[in-house]
């Protein structure tokens, strides 16, 4: 049992968790598994099965909610759903005006991320290294890939839900930016600030059944190959690095309800360069016609992504400190 203030360290963590997943290339399952509670997740979300239904039947709702760990849901996803929506303005405008520092300070955190999840790893046997390796290729794969242009379609976004879930509750791989792969990121976000009540139901339905599902794999896994799913997620940590870079020149681009007022530009095809080649594109009629060389904010980049690295170590200790008072 946790004391009410334990209560609100966890909705602490899910506002962070819930700010991270905003952003398309940090995950909240990196937070979850710095700050301590990644674990502990995996596990609740596994007791919602049949047995829970058999313990809701037989003994009533107090034996199930405590079976599915049900405060904790409800202090993590309180803390997630509170930041997303609040968020998700800010977000959007530091996107749009601040990408260099935004992503910096995002750098310096999975950055550090890699440090923190490699050494939970008990031996570094070969294998543990070839699922390192593995991870670090799949992730940084993944990173390349080209946007889809959207669709709103109730099936689309449910399958969206499910899929970004699944990468959202892995170290490293960032549902938001699979959101972004497969052309649902703005619809999504739109949904949220507009307060669309039937198309978040539709995603959170996809992301319930994503979850569920996944998270009994990933059970198996912490289980049977401990080390070797611990390095795998390292390695994606390491590959997302590639997405999260903040200088990056756009060589396409694609304009997504062209001519209409909700008209927005999406970066198809990226490559990452050094901060002083670092340039923003001309477009004209949905096409890059020049590159523009701009500020590349070297020193505010600098400071922020040292301010996300030590972030890491401060949430490593509250969660460190949470883990020994509940055992």
């Amino acid at each position: 049992m946790r004391t009410p203030i334990q209560y609100l360290g966890i909705t602490l963590r899910g506002l962070v968790m819930g700010a991270a997943d905003v952003v398309p290339g940090v995950s909240g399952g990196t937070i979850a598994f710095i700050t301590g509670i990644y674990e502990e997740l995996i596990n609740s979300i596994n007791q919602i099965n049949m047995e829970a239904v058999r313990i809701l039947r037989k003994e009533g709702i107090g034996a199930a909610w405590n079976h599915i760990n049900g405060w904790f849901f409800v202090s993590l996803f309180a803390g997630i759903g509170i930041s997303i929506v609040s968020l998700a303005h800010g977000i959007e405008w530091l996107l749009a005006e601040e990408p260099i520092l935004l992503w910096s300070f995002f750098f310096g955190l999975v950055f550090a991320s890699i440090f923190f999840v490699g050494k939970q790893v008990k031996k570094w046997t070969g294998s543990a290294v070839g699922f390192f390796i593995l991870g670090t290729a799949v992730a940084y794969a993944v990173t390349i890939l080209p946007a889809s242009g959207a669709n709103t379609e109730a099936w689309y976004l449910f399958m969206s839900g499910a899929l970004a879930i699944c990468a959202m509750i892995l170290p490293g791989i960032s549902g938001s930016f699979i959101l972004v792969l497969l052309g649902s990121y703005g619809v999504i976000l739109g949904a949220v600030t507009d307060r669309d009540i039937t198309t978040i139901a539709i995603v959170g339905a996809g992301a319930i059944v994503g979850l569920l599902a996944f998270s009994r794999l990933l059970k198996f896994m912490f289980a049977k190959y401990h080390d070797l799913t611990i390095a795998m997620m390292a390695g994606f940590l390491l590959g997302s690095l590639n997405k999260i870079w903040p200088w990056k020149r756009v060589d396409e681009v694609m304009i997504k309800h062209a001519g209409e007022e909700n008209e927005e530009i999406v970066n198809v095809v990226e490559k990452v360069v050094l901060p002083g080649k670092y340039t923003q594109p001309e477009i004209l009629n949905g096409e890059v016609v020049n590159q523009v060389a701009v500020d590349p904010q070297i020193w505010g980049a600098i400071g922020l992504a040292i301010a996300g690295f030590a972030l890491i170590f401060v949430m490593e200790i509250a969660g460190r400190s949470n883990t020994e008072k509940s055992a």
